[in-house]
């Protein structure tokens, strides 16, 4: 089991990982293991907050950081699939041809389009974000869905249809246990239930929570039922494009959750 965590943080994470032997045994969880580097990515995000709000710096340089870091320690893994699907969304091309683009390794100028946008968007929500002074209650959940995210993903790895007969996605899904989907099942249970500690230990409002869990699902549902009939399945770039616009929903849920409450309460 020690090899799968290891398989996971190397293939998901920059985070420097002992060597991992690469076998069938090994393989059957490495999937089991994607969210806890969400929950690192979680960790060191509220920390870095912690840490930068406490120096004072401007709320611009805040959010940088907070932009940068899940970008740096993932390697930008996941937002490489998002650039690639978008080019291959505004392609308009047959679904094979779609496929074609996602292998591409070159950039086209769709995924430099909207690739800036979601980075821009990102970079904006964090830096309204850190100009709340109640930020400190949205934080929990936001940084949590770095977590959620990777279950979702997880999830479809192993249940959704797979758009190709090689790949990453494919090898991940042919070499997991049958087990793997109800371990994920179970830890995003516990992840939803975790959301709610904050409020039942600090009595943060529960409308943050709240608006995570359905932001989540509305990007999973999204995923499921529009983005993937267009591919014919899932691929490891369209699980990246999942992650990304499930983890940017959860910040802008969030802040617009932090804006009203403001607004309501002045």
């Amino acid at each position: 089991m020690f090899d799968s965590l290891k398989i996971a943080f190397a293939t998901y994470s920059r985070i420097p990982t002992p060597p991992a032997d690469w076998n069938e045994h090994s393989m059957k969880y490495a999937m089991c293991f994607f969210p806890l580097v969400g929950v690192v990515l979680a960790l060191l995000s509220g920390l870095a907050w912690l840490v930068l709000t406490r120096l004072g710096l401007h709320a611009f340089f805040i959010a940088s950081c907070l932009t940068a870091l899940p970008i740096v320690l993932t390697g930008g893994i996941h937002l490489d699939g998002y650039f690639d699907t978008q080019d291959a969304l505004h392609s308009y091309a047959p679904k094979e041809r779609k496929l074609e683009i996602l292998k591409d390794p070159h950039i086209g100028a769709f995924a430099a389009i909207y690739g800036l946008l979601y980075i821009l968007s990102v970079l904006a929500c964090w830096t309204e974000t850190a100009t709340m002074n109640t930020a400190a209650q949205a934080l929990p959940c936001i940084c949590w869905g770095f977590v959620l995210s990777r279950i979702l993903s997880g999830l479809s790895v192993v249940r959704f249809p797979k758009a190709r007969k090689d790949g990453m996605v494919r090898a991940m899904a042919d070499a997991a246990d049958r087990h793997v989907a109800s371990i994920l099942t179970a830890e995003l249970i516990a992840a939803g239930v975790l959301l709610f500690v904050p409020t039942l230990l600090c009595g943060t409002p529960l409308l943050y929570p709240l608006v995570t869990l359905l932001m989540a699902g509305l990007c999973f549902w999204w995923y499921r039922r529009r983005i993937l009939p267009i591919f014919g399945g899932t691929t490891g770039d369209l699980c990246g494009y999942f992650l990304c616009n499930c983890e940017r929903a959860i910040l802008a849920g969030n802040l617009l959750c932090l804006i009203l409450s403001s607004a309501f309460t002045h």
